[in-house]
């Protein structure tokens, strides 16, 4: 159903000549008669950022964060291309705007895929027209749209949230490069719900921090993270919308997770008994972003000893002599020491495709979870040449 779920929206997705291969690569949400609506977005907080990022910031500041329509498009990231670079992202906001027939800053851009190259303006240019022409509030066409972002993604990745009389949409695309703040991965939600501009904004600020900034799958922050929500304003709201817009962006996060490229498993690194949440926080991603950690994954090995070195070295609060650790449930550490369990019941455990290890360190009641993957040799394949 994607971003076409929510009514008051209409999406597209074509190909445009960007990938050589002819794969759809042009994608396109616009609010049913392109009328400026509320508009936020979450952007990467890489300091090398793609110019559709530079440029989508700008547009939201100028419109008093108000957008008809968001392009997106696939192939190439636009990123480390200069000042031809934001021309080039301004020219495809500007396409659209002319076919809608509103304000450039009202138009967000986004794209994904190689850094460093130009983007062969001139091929999605020629297709704005047909791209615009084509978008419908069909199911199909959402999904074109989605279809349409991805870069090494497997599959198109949707959510959808069906509140008390509104609904909530979204698409994703995502399969490496994801160490977000703000994770390669650009996302774009929808929502027919009327909230005011302040209930929104932290909504997804709310729901990104506690999703895609828990997402790390190999410690690269990519330079054009963007997630964007879009309302129509169209119905009354209830008081869980907050949680709709958390469950869209788990859902999604966790898509991203089990595409990663040559991961095999999803894993959630709980940290536990931290002195602050904070704390905890930083050990569970110092855990999950663990080159030795990740590869013990993928052997299925619950070798406790590396989960213990990432904690002791994350700078946070810790105590060997008080520390526990749980894989699957399994009791395998006590007090910074092996503990006897049954080893054929947790081989069959972490041949699941979702593992849990659970770090306790007895010190406070701070918690918190990282979602990461293994670490196998089809990650490597995928990324020792440019891709």
């Amino acid at each position: 159903m994607s971003v076409v779920f929510a009514d008051g929206f209409l999406a597209n997705g074509i190909a445009s000549g960007i990938k050589e291969s002819g794969a759809l690569d042009l994608a396109l949400v616009i609010s049913k008669d392109a009328r400026p609506i509320p508009c936020f977005a979450t952007f990467t907080q890489n300091k090398a950022a793609a110019a559709p990022v530079v440029l989508s910031r700008n547009h939201l500041a100028a419109s008093d964060n108000r957008a008809a329509a968001w392009l997106l498009s696939s192939g190439n990231a636009n990123a480390a291309t200069g000042e031809r670079g934001l021309s080039d992202a301004l020219a495809m906001c500007q396409a659209v705007a002319t076919e809608l027939s509103v304000d450039v800053e009202q138009v967000g851009v986004s794209s994904t895929g190689l850094i460093g190259i130009y983007m062969p303006i001139e091929r999605p240019l020629a297709k704005i027209s047909e791209l615009v022409g084509g978008v419908s509030d069909d199911e199909s066409h959402g999904t074109l749209a989605a279809e349409a972002i991805r870069t090494t993604d497997t599959f198109a990745k949707f959510a959808i949230y069906q509140g008390d009389g509104y609904r909530i949409g979204a698409m994703a695309k995502g399969a490496a490069m994801i160490s977000p703040n703000m994770a390669t991965m650009l996302a774009v939600i929808t929502t027919d719900a009327a909230v005011d501009d302040k209930r929104l904004s932290e909504a997804l600020f709310r729901a990104v921090s506690m999703s895609f900034n828990r997402l790390s799958i190999d410690g690269c922050t990519s330079t054009n993270d963007t997630v964007v929500v879009m309302s129509s304003a169209l119905y009354q709201v209830d008081d869980h919308f907050e949680e709709g817009m958390l469950q869209v962006c788990q859902s999604l996060a966790d898509q991203i997770a089990l595409d990663a490229e040559g991961a095999t498993k999803l894993a959630r690194i709980e940290v536990k008994g931290a002195v602050s949440e904070g704390e905890a926080l930083a050990g569970a991603r110092k855990i999950a972003e663990s080159q030795l950690v990740k590869c013990s994954l993928y052997g299925k090995d619950p070798y406790w000893g590396r989960v213990a070195s990432e904690l002791g070295s994350s700078g946070i609060d810790f105590d060997l002599d008080k520390l526990s650790v749980r894989y699957q449930g399994i009791e395998v550490a006590r007090g910074g020491v092996n503990h006897l369990y049954d080893k054929a019941e947790l081989e069959r455990l972490l041949e699941m495709r979702e593992i849990k290890v659970t770090a306790d360190l007895g010190l406070g009641q701070g918690q918190a979870v990282v979602t990461t993957t293994d670490l196998g040799p089809g990650y490597i394949d995928e990324n020792m040449t440019t891709s």
